[in-house]
């Protein structure tokens, strides 16, 4: 079996902004939550096709969805594998939360179809949001492990046959609409980001 690399890249749930607004406890209000389906009564089940560092897999997980993250790169997918072993073993709400999530290793192309899932969360490559020196440098150490993922428009036609619910696609603010794909059912706005929604059918509430 290839050694893999060290990375400088580390997948941190407990420490960091992941860890600040998890205590801080944002909730469902905030877009990524509205955009993915979370509404009174109705916490949906959602796989995040393109994992990257988990960051939204968790707090997503954090509101109490049942998240499959799925990432392609055996580097990245070892990465979340410690970050999610780190969480659990620190217990209380980071190991709940992360008891939340299934982590799997492959493409998400080809698993999609068997999940049957209610909502499929994409967020592929794009040039960084945050100009920061920061971020510019973790965003080229992602890119450097995952490259540029010049296979989105497949993912997400994969996506929007095997989703059951929506597709949610996490977009630079001003980017324009991907090519090739219909235009999605709504957008909610953030501040640099935007979440184009495609919607199929209404999650419904669970019975009882």
């Amino acid at each position: 079996m290839q050694k893999l690399e060290k990375s400088p890249l580390i997948v941190d749930f407990v420490g960091g902004a992941v860890g600040h607004r998890f205590r801080s406890g944002e909730g469902r209000g905030q877009g990524l939550a509205k955009a993915v389906g979370f509404s009174p009564g109705v916490t949906p089940d959602i796989v995040d096709a393109t994992a990257g560092l988990g960051r939204d897999a968790f707090l997503l997980a954090s509101l109490g969805a049942r998240v499959t993250l799925i990432e392609r790169s055996e580097q990245m997918h070892a990465l979340l594998a410690e970050g999610i072993a780190r969480a659990r073993a620190e217990g209380g709400r980071y190991a709940e939360t992360v008891g939340r999530m299934t982590l799997i290793h492959g493409d998400s192309r080809e698993l999609l179809a068997g999940l049957a899932p209610q909502v499929v969360l994409i967020d592929p490559m794009h040039p960084p949001r945050d100009k920061t020196a920061l971020v510019k440098k973790e965003m080229r150490l992602i890119r450097d492990i995952v490259g540029a993922d010049p296979d989105a428009v497949e993912l997400m036609q994969a996506a929007l046959e095997a989703a059951q619910n929506r597709v949610v696609l996490k977009w630079p603010l001003r980017a324009q609409p991907m090519a090739g794909i219909r235009r999605p059912s709504h957008q909610i706005i953030g501040k640099s980001t935007r979440y184009d929604v495609f919607v199929k059918a209404k999650i419904a509430a669970p019975a009882g």
